[in-house]
C-alpha cells in the first residue's frame, strides 16, 4: 500500500482490463449467505492509457479524487458474509456513482445528445460521470474530449458495473426477501472537519428515503460505541448509487458511509498511516455485527 504511480493500462483501448472486481461471500449460483452487498465505487486506481495521454496532471495529482484503499478497508467482507463489488477503473476516468450520461458539455469538442444530463450540481462542481477536475479543483484534461470517448467509457465500465451490482442485490433479495447495500467512500479530512462539527464518518441515507431507519441507527450506534464521531447526511446524503438502489418499499435498502481520510491516510502522499490497521479492524467488527443481525423485520417494512 503506497502512493505509487497510478496503474496504467498499456492499450489505449483497455477492454481486456476488468472494470471491477467481485468478491463473493458464497459460491456463484448459490444463495447469498447474508443480505449484505458492499460496494466501493471510487477506490479504483487503473488509469487507461488514453486518459493519461490526454491529462494535464502528474501521476500523483491525478489520484487526488480516489477513495484510496477503501476496498482494502472492507476486504474482510466476503469472509463474514458480505459480497463486495469494487471498481478497478479510477473514478476520474469514469465515475460509476453518477448517472451514466451526467456530462459537462463544456468538456466536449462535439455537441452532446439530448439525453445527456448536462445540468446538475455534480456537473457544476466538475464531478460528473467523467470528471473535469480532481478533488482539489485541478483541471484534468489538456484537451477537449469527444462524446465517442465518453460513450466508450460508459460501455466499458459504468453499464457492466451497474448490471453486476443489480444482479448481486437481486441475488441477496431472492435469498432473504430483502437486500442491504452499503456504499463505501472516503472524504477529505477537511470536509469531515467542516460538516457542522468535526466527524469521523458520515452516514448518508437520503434523509431516510434510501433505507429503513433501523439500518442507519444500528450502524450509527455501533460506530459510536467504537469511539467514532458520526454525522448523518451532511455533508454527504448519498450519491447516485444510494438514490438509485435505495427502495425500502421494495425491500432494498442502501446506506452510504463516508470515512474521513484523516483516520487512515496521509493525504499528501496517498499512503496509509498507522491508523489504517485499527480502522480496518473496526470495520471488520462492524461487518460481523451487520452479518450477524436478525434483519427479518425488514421483510415487512
Amino acid at each position: 500500500m503506497t502512493a505509487c504511480e497510478p496503474l496504467v493500462a498499456e492499450d489505449a483501448a483497455p477492454k481486456p482490463a476488468p472494470a471491477f472486481d467481485i468478491w463473493r461471500a458464497g459460491l456463484e449460483g448459490q444463495p447469498a449467505p447474508t443480505p449484505l452487498v458492499f460496494a466501493s465505487p471510487h477506490s479504483g486506481r487503473l488509469y487507461p492509457a488514453d486518459m493519461m495521454a490526454a491529462t494535464a496532471l502528474d501521476a500523483l495529482a491525478i489520484r487526488r479524487s480516489e477513495d484510496a484503499f477503501v476496498d482494502e478497508l472492507i476486504a474482510a467482507g466476503p469472509g463474514l458474509g458480505a459480497t463486495v463489488i469494487a471498481a478497478r477503473l479510477a473514478r476520474a476516468y469514469i465515475d460509476v456513482n453518477r448517472e451514466a450520461f451526467e456530462l459537462d458539455p463544456a468538456m466536449f469538442a462535439d455537441e452532446l445528445p439530448d439525453f445527456a444530463r448536462g445540468r446538475s450540481a455534480r456537473v457544476a462542481a466538475g464531478l460528473g460521470a467523467i470528471a473535469r477536475v480532481v478533488s482539489e479543483g485541478q483541471e484534468i484534461y489538456a484537451r477537449k474530449l469527444t462524446f465517442a470517448e465518453a460513450r466508450a467509457r460508459i460501455e466499458l465500465a459504468h453499464a457492466p458495473y451497474h448490471a453486476a451490482l443489480a444482479r448481486l442485490l437481486g441475488e441477496a433479495h431472492a435469498g432473504h426477501g430483502f437486500a442491504i447495500l452499503v456504499d463505501w467512500h472516503s472524504m477529505p479530512a477537511a470536509a469531515a472537519r467542516s460538516s457542522g462539527g468535526a466527524c469521523d464518518m458520515v452516514l448518508g441515507d437520503r434523509f431516510g428515503a434510501a433505507c429503513a431507519p433501523v439500518v442507519t441507527h444500528k450502524v450509527e450506534r455501533a460506530l459510536e460505541a467504537m469511539g467514532y464521531r458520526v454525522a448523518r447526511n451532511a455533508p454527504y446524503a448519498g450519491g447516485y448509487t444510494t438514490e438509485h438502489y435505495g427502495r425500502p418499499a421494495r425491500r432494498t435498502h442502501a446506506l452510504q458511509i463516508e470515512i474521513s481520510r484523516g483516520l487512515y491516510l496521509d493525504e499528501a502522499r496517498l499512503e496509509p498511516t498507522e491508523g489504517f490497521a485499527k480502522l480496518k479492524s473496526d470495520l471488520q467488527q462492524l461487518t460481523a455485527m451487520l452479518a450477524g443481525t436478525d434483519w427479518s423485520g425488514l421483510k415487512t417494512v
